[in-house]
């Protein structure tokens, strides 16, 4: 079987992105792991898969796999590089689009030159919304790691994080508590890792070790978690620039019961066809 693709990124969070709805697509978890390796397939940190809305009054329905081949709820990035996708295939004529996910419907909006807002829901901070394991809710958490503990906040945009501030993003031990942050016990369906430095009241720097993809060069929902869990702590205004490794995202949150909203650009990197 021979399948169509795009091979996008937003702020270097790449994604194969594939179109459902003109051609047949079933992949198994281990056909989604040989796509997403670097040497032997396309690569990328998320397959994106484009769907026909299940229900009357939306446009498409939206499907994230991880490069392990695992799906998820929600992803940021992704979600610009979907408005994007179907603007370009024709897909849809419209600039804004409602979107079907696991985790509920988002609205993207193409505001040209590659540029994209998304209307990415209300966040939910109960520790069961995560889930998370806790007794009850709070602004942050001891979460213990053996022979150190670190303290996080949490916040679901529709998939699960945990954010925590360090002095300096560049000298966090990412690679070695990122994973342990990630497959925590306390996080029975696992979690997103974010690592925040405070740069001013309206920005901060990110990394974020993603849950199934490890570190990304961006996380736009790792970006509003940040955004908003640096806002209810009241360390920031409700306007953040976020400054990634990839490039910068605005993310903007009025506060408790308000959605967040993300801008931020996207690109095309190359169209292909492969042999299944």
């Amino acid at each position: 079987m021979k399948l169509k693709f795009s091979k996008m990124h937003g702020l270097g969070n790449d994604f194969m992105v594939v179109d459902g709805v003109r051609q047949s697509v079933s992949l198994s978890p281990e056909q989604i792991r040989r796509l997403g390796n670097r040497q032997l397939g396309i690569g990328f940190d998320q397959l994106l898969l484009v769907e026909p809305a299940r229900e009357a009054g939306h446009d498409f329905r939206y499907r994230i796999f991880n490069n392990d081949g695992g799906e998820v709820e929600q992803c940021g990035n992704g979600a610009r590089c979907f408005a994007r996708f179907v603007r370009d295939e024709a897909l849809t004529g419209k600039d804004r689009i409602l979107v079907e996910t696991a985790r509920g419907v988002i609205a993207p909006e193409y505001l040209g030159d590659g540029l994209v807002r998304v209307d990415m829901g209300v966040p939910r901070f109960a520790p069961a919304d995560l889930p998370f394991l806790a007794d009850a809710e709070a602004l942050s958490y001891p979460l213990p790691l053996g022979e150190r503990s670190v303290v996080v906040s949490i916040a679901s945009m529709g998939n699960p994080h945990a954010v925590q501030l360090v002095d300096d993003v560049d000298a966090a031990p990412i690679a070695e508590i990122g994973p342990r942050i990630e497959g925590h016990p306390a996080f029975p369906q696992r979690v997103n890792a974010g690592f925040m430095q405070i740069v001013n009241r309206g920005e901060i720097r990110l990394r974020v070790y993603e849950r199934g993809a490890g570190e990304t060069l961006a996380c736009g929902t790792g970006a509003c978690a940040a955004a908003v869990c640096g806002i209810r702590l009241g360390l920031l205004d409700a306007r953040v620039v976020v400054h990634a490794r990839g490039g910068d995202i605005v993310i903007e949150w009025a506060g408790e019961g308000s959605p967040v909203i993300m801008t931020g650009p996207t690109a095309t990197v190359f169209r292909g066809e492969i042999e299944l």
